[in-house]
């Protein structure tokens, strides 16, 4: 009888360890193929009500990123340093499915469908296409955008104050931050009549703001001359088709463009030409000026919306999206000797932070 007793313990031992075996199987990260480990006696085994693990302090967030360059980069790596500043770390407590098209639309919208068909606590589009796509395509999680130029024009949101639905974030472009560089233009280098654009016709930003620079160079009886790049391939042809017939260059926040930008700073240096950009890095990388702010700046402003929805549970929908404040003029004064500009003393003063925006 004794036996008996013990051979049943035993059996009954043996499926417990069965059970407990097939309830922590670990889950696969798909980025690394490296194992989550289990969660603990305080955390909760099974998903939140949205399929997440936030409510047992885990958290999934899957970035949808158009393209890698300095100012998307940057921007990404700001949300990120939001979030660890405020007890979310990525690797700790926060798994990141980061996804980069590339700058090729099949990419984006494929990265959105595979996003919008996976549960996460919050989804983040780093410039304007892949917003737009995870925007039409994630409909029940939090979606927060971050280097979109026009919101509105996008069709992202409907309204800036109260987007509704399920999604904020920040755009990178105040309006009058394009018009006090073509301001500049006017003002400091009185030689230029000609501005030449190298633009991708296709990307709605660069539209936008291609616009609203023509517009304010027009009240100076300054014409903006275009030079169309459908890819990264086509920059250089588009940069030298300009040359001979404009007295400086300028680009906007066009990531096709902009990834390609070492081209347009080779042949503004070579021709002795001024080149303006739309963004400090490319700034810091070869352009002679612009009137911005930092991306990294940027991006810590969604992420600190981002803690907002992921901590005290506020709504996109009742988030108001944000623009940059801090505009200030930008100079690089290496790349205005490699572009045949004299900076006066008068284009010193006019920049507000002299010892972090007057770049050596």
């Amino acid at each position: 009888m004794k036996k008996k007793w013990l051979s049943t313990i035993m059996l009954f031992s043996a499926a417990l360890m069965v059970m407990a075996g097939c309830g922590n199987k670990p889950e696969t990260n798909n980025n690394s193929g490296a194992a989550t480990p289990a969660p603990s006696a305080t955390e909760s085994a099974s998903p939140t009500a949205s399929g997440s693990n936030a409510d047992a302090g885990n958290y999934k967030i899957a970035i949808s990123q158009y393209v890698e360059h300095p100012s998307l980069d940057a921007t990404r790596e700001g949300f990120l340093a939001a979030l660890k500043d405020a007890g979310i770390v990525d690797g700790e407590n926060l798994k990141v499915d980061l996804n980069i098209a590339q700058a090729d639309s099949t990419n984006n919208l494929s990265i959105a469908q595979k996003i919008a068909s996976e549960k996460n606590d919050l989804v983040v589009g780093i410039a304007t296409p892949s917003a737009l796509s995870v925007a039409q395509y994630v409909k029940e999680t939090p979606v927060l955008f971050a280097a979109v130029t026009d919101p509105l024009a996008a069709k992202i949101v409907t309204n800036l104050d109260q987007p509704g639905g399920n999604v904020s974030g920040a755009s990178d472009t105040n309006p009058e931050a394009i018009t006090e560089l073509m301001d500049f233009i006017a003002s400091d280098l009185p030689n230029v009549k000609n501005v030449g654009i190298v633009i991708n016709e296709g990307e709605e930003n660069a539209v936008i703001m291609a616009k609203k620079a023509e517009e304010a160079l027009a009240a100076h009886d300054i014409k903006l001359v275009r030079a169309s790049a459908s890819n990264t391939s086509e920059v250089k042809q588009a940069v030298e088709s300009l040359v001979g017939r404009v007295d400086a260059l300028y680009i906007t926040l066009d990531n096709t463009v902009v990834s390609a930008v070492d081209t347009i700073i080779q042949v503004a240096n070579d021709k002795k030409i001024p080149f303006f950009s739309s963004d400090r890095d490319t700034v810091e990388k070869g352009a002679f000026a612009t009137v911005g702010f930092k991306y990294y700046d940027h991006g810590y402003q969604v992420g600190q919306m981002a803690v907002e929805i992921l901590k005290n549970g506020k709504k996109p929908a009742e988030m108001k999206v944000t623009v940059p404040d801090k505009l200030d003029l930008i100079l690089n004064l290496k790349a205005a000797a490699a572009q045949g500009i004299t900076v006066t003393d008068a284009m010193k003063d006019k920049v507000k932070d002299k010892d972090n925006n007057i770049i050596q």
